[in-house]
């Protein structure tokens, strides 16, 4: 049997961040969500973005009611780990610091061996620009620092802290000094101090205090007509951009455009002016979309489909 997706709740906002899980959720559960974190050493991170994937709303209740996803307290689920257990951590991190520094000065001798085969002819003029640069400022007796290295400070009955991982000198353990690249998982699942517990329903995730969607009629209408393009088949993604609640794609929107812009109308007897409705045509046709009005009815639980086009005359 497969285990459901863990879907980890913060401030009340629904998280993934297992790849594997969100590969399942796309290419199974055509559930896509936003990706909202930032990627090291990446331009444009407003564009391209990592882990965690933030599910909305509708989403996370969908995936929950069909018992794919559970929901779980992920700031409670962080438990305060013991001396030992922390201590196995850090030596288990001292040992990837370790194969780093290992790995940079093995290929530091290789490059040295034969360095006009490591480096390109503009690292070569970079190099020799440095070293004039060097040469210039020592000539007039201004001391030079290199930016590429700058070794520890020797722990000392001062600065011992430092050398330490958040523990008291007796027990510290010491970081090699070197350049090394800090490896922080995405995931908590295989930290020893975490035990999530696990919310199967949105009544009892709602009894605990740390879900409260969909709690309006114009939240369950939202989740009604978001249920029902699902079991259609469709994908969905936030909508607002285009003055509605959703865009609708028929297939993942890495390979399609969106067909239609869907605003939801939380009931039969709901006001809407005409001038909504010229709007949403002549937007959904800017957008080369039709505007799909979505009518909820709570009684019945029944979505109404009414889709809107600009069309010419004569």
């Amino acid at each position: 049997m497969t285990q459901p997706i863990l879907l980890r709740v913060s401030n009340y906002k629904a998280y993934v961040w297992d790849v594997d899980d969100i590969n399942i959720l796309r290419s199974h559960h055509h559930t896509c969500g936003i990706l909202t974190g930032t990627l090291p050493h990446l331009s444009s991170q407003n564009i391209f973005l990592g882990l965690p994937l933030q599910l909305m709303p509708e989403e996370a209740v969908l995936l929950v009611e069909n018992g794919i996803a559970v929901l779980v307290d992920d700031p409670s689920a962080h438990h305060t780990p013991s001396p030992s257990t922390l201590k196995s951590w850090k030596e288990a991190r001292l040992n990837d610091v370790r194969q780093q520094i290992a790995l940079t000065e093995e290929k530091g001798s290789i490059e040295a061996s034969n360095p006009d085969r490591a480096m390109s002819e503009n690292a070569k003029r970079k190099r020799k620009e440095r070293e004039e640069r060097r040469a210039h400022a020592k000539s007039d007796g201004v001391p030079c620092i290199r930016a590429e290295y700058s070794p520890s400070p020797r722990p000392t009955s001062e600065n011992s802290s430092q050398a330490a991982v958040g523990e008291s000198s007796d027990s510290a353990i010491a970081m090699p000094s070197g350049s090394y690249t800090v490896n922080i998982p995405a995931s908590s699942s295989k930290l020893e101090w975490y035990a999530p517990h696990s919310h199967l329903s949105l009544t009892i995730a709602r009894e605990a205090s740390i879900w409260l969607y969909p709690s309006t009629l114009q939240e369950r209408a939202r989740c009604g007509v978001f249920r029902d393009l699902w079991e259609k088949g469709y994908y969905m993604g936030g909508g607002i951009k285009f003055g509605g609640e959703y865009l609708v794609y028929p297939g993942d929107p890495l390979r399609y455009h969106s067909h239609f812009v869907a605003s939801v109308i939380e009931a039969p007897d709901a006001a809407l002016r005409p001038m909504e409705i010229v709007a949403h045509g002549r937007l959904g046709t800017g957008t080369k979309k039709a505007h799909l009005l979505c009518e909820w009815n709570d009684e019945t639980q029944v979505v109404s489909y009414l889709s809107v086009e600009w069309a010419g005359f004569g």
